[in-house]
This record gives structure tokens, C-alpha cells and sequence, in this order.
């Protein structure tokens, strides 16, 4: 794997193969059956998220930036030859100077190159890929303290969702996967609902632990008989 890659699940046989078997906590009993349990962290290296490279944000700025720089050049340049400045040069500087500051057009054109401004900088300073979960790095490997790896947030939920579709009396279940948070909703046509969310905290928080991701993230089960009708 090149350095910066990310790598989507391969499927179930990555995870554990019993789905009902619970991940040990740190005293070494099982993992309880509760409704809001942190998956357990696996040693490793933690990693920072995925910056994404803004080519579209770039390329519109850099483009339009170029042509209101060319054409105030040009007009510069055929005033300085001898011509006569550009009627809408010569309208916008009347303008600036006739309108008083509190004047409508004047307020709202500050208001959206402020707006402009400060999504410029959010972009800049936020990392983006908000799809790419961050995954730990290894330690211990030769050769693998360059390599980055991530994994997508719908695979994720897509794995999630049919190791919980495997616990008995699960009907359906829905998961979704955030950087911070695991929530999975599951409808039960039988056994009793307690049981059945206590499999399910166990299986997909063992699931979660295997996915080795840097942040490990809460898990929230919630079950519920499915509609009747």
C-alpha cells in the first residue's frame, strides 16, 4: 500500500467470526449488554484525518482571481498608453465615491465578500474527507510509518449493518457510522429485547474494535419491535 491510501473493508471475513461473542474490557470480563458502550482501542499509533486538496474551491478562485486581475491590468496598461479608462472602471470609482458607507448596496456587498472571505478560510483550515475514517497506524512494521490508511464511512455502515442482521431475532437494522459515534437501530420480530440488544452491543462493538480505527468511537444500540400491520 502507497503512502495516503485508504483501503475500504474487504467484507465479513475481516471481522470476528462469531457474531455473538463479546469483546473483552480491560479486567477481562465480557463486555456488557448496555445500550451505550466505547468500542475498545487497539494498540497502535493514532492518526490525523485526511486533508482534502479543495481542487474545485482552488481552481474557481484561481480562475476568476486571474481574469479580475488581467482585465484591471489591461485597463491599466491602455490608460497609461493614452486610452481612455473602461466605462465600468470609471462607473465603479464614481460609485465608491459618491455612496455613503451606510448606503444598501454598499452593506451587502461587504456582507458577501465577508461571506466569501470566511468560506475561503473554513476551507483552509478545516481538513475536509469527512467520508474517510482515519485508521491506527501500526507499529512495530518496518516500512509503515509513512503508510496511511482510511476507511469509508458507508462501508463501514454497510458491514456494521449485516454483521447485526446476523444476530438472532434481528429483522433489520440500519447503522450509521460518524467520526465520534456508531448508532445502530435494529427491529426484533422475536426473542425478548434485551437480548437481543445485548448481542447486538456485543457484536458490532466487537466489529468496531477489529475495524482499527484511530478514534475509536461510542456505540448506541437501540431495539424495537417492528410495526405491526
Amino acid at each position: 500500500m502507497s503512502a495516503n491510501t485508504w483501503r475500504p473493508p474487504t467484507g465479513d471475513s475481516d471481522l470476528p467470526p462469531k457474531p455473538g461473542q463479546a469483546a473483552p474490557s480491560a479486567d477481562g470480563t465480557p463486555g456488557a449488554g448496555t445500550g451505550a458502550t466505547a468500542a475498545i482501542a487497539e494498540p497502535g499509533r493514532s492518526a490525523r484525518r485526511f486533508w482534502s486538496t479543495r481542487r474545485i474551491p482552488a481552481t474557481v478562485v484561481a480562475l476568476l482571481s486571474a481574469a479580475a486581475i488581467g482585465l484591471l491590468l489591461y485597463d491599466v496598461v491602455s490608460v497609461r498608453a493614452g486610452r481612455s479608462a473602461m466605462r465600468w472602471r470609471r462607473r465603479l470609482a464614481e460609485e465608491l465615491a459618491t455612496r455613503p458607507l451606510d448606503d444598501v448596496w454598499m452593506i451587502v456587498g461587504a456582507a458577501v465578500a465577508m461571506a466569501l472571505g470566511l468560506w475561503l478560510l473554513l476551507l483552509a483550515v478545516t481538513p475536509g474527507l469527512r467520508r474517510l475514517l482515519p485508521m491506527r497506524q501500526p507499529t512495530g512494521i518496518p516500512g509503515t510509518g509513512e503508510v496511511r490508511a482510511g476507511l469509508d464511512r458507508r462501508a463501514a455502515s454497510l458491514v456494521l449493518r449485516d454483521r447485526a442482521v446476523q444476530v438472532p431475532g434481528v429483522q433489520s437494522a440500519q447503522v450509521a457510522v460518524g467520526r465520534r459515534k456508531v448508532k445502530a437501530r435494529a427491529r426484533a420480530h422475536f426473542r425478548d429485547l434485551e437480548e437481543v440488544r445485548a448481542d447486538l452491543d456485543a457484536t458490532l462493538g466487537e466489529a468496531v474494535t477489529f475495524m482499527g480505527l484511530a478514534r475509536q468511537p461510542t456505540l448506541t444500540v437501540r431495539v424495537r419491535r417492528p410495526k405491526k400491520g
